[in-house]
C-alpha cells in the first residue's frame, strides 16, 4: 500500500530504529471513511496495557485522536464527518503482535482537514476552527 513507506519512515524516524509494518486497508461498500489494520512485531513481549499507556501519553495533546479502550475496536460510523482519527488496539500474545486498527473519515481528515488546520496555524487560530462543525454530505 503506498502509505506503508510513510509510516515505516515516522516510526523508524521515531523509534531511532527500522521499523517495518504491515497494513492493510479495507475496501468495503460504504459513502465515506476508510478502516485500516496495521500489524508490527513486537521486539519483546509487551501487554495490550503498556501499548495503551504509551499511546495515550503520545496523544495527549492531540486533540483530534481519540484512543478505544482496551476491548474495543473503532468503526468508520465513529468519524463520519469529522477531522478525527480513531484508534484502537490489541497485542496477539501468541505472535506477540501489535494490531492497531484506525477509523477516520478520509473526506475530512484528509488533504481538506490538513488543509484547514494547517490555514489555522499559518493564522495563529485555534487548530480547531472550522473542523468541529463538519457537515455530513453524503
Amino acid at each position: 500500500h503506498q502509505h506503508t513507506p510513510e509510516i515505516e519512515y515516522y516510526l523508524s524516524k521515531e523509534a531511532g530504529e527500522e521499523i517495518n509494518v504491515t497494513l492493510t486497508t479495507h475496501l468495503v461498500p460504504m459513502t465515506r471513511g476508510l478502516l485500516c489494520t496495521m500489524y508490527v512485531p513486537l521486539t519483546q513481549p509487551k501487554t495490550a496495557k503498556e501499548i495503551e499507556k504509551l499511546y495515550q501519553e503520545f496523544y495527549e495533546k492531540d486533540l483530534f485522536v481519540r484512543l478505544h479502550p482496551l476491548g474495543s475496536l473503532p468503526q468508520t460510523k465513529q468519524v463520519v464527518g469529522s477531522n478525527y482519527v480513531a484508534i484502537g488496539i490489541h497485542v496477539n500474545e501468541r505472535t506477540q503482535q501489535l494490531i492497531i486498527v484506525t477509523a477516520i473519515d478520509n473526506l475530512v481528515k484528509g488533504a481538506a482537514g490538513q488543509a484547514i488546520q494547517n490555514m489555522n496555524l499559518m493564522n495563529g487560530w485555534s487548530v480547531q476552527a472550522g473542523l468541529d462543525y463538519s457537515p455530513v454530505y453524503p
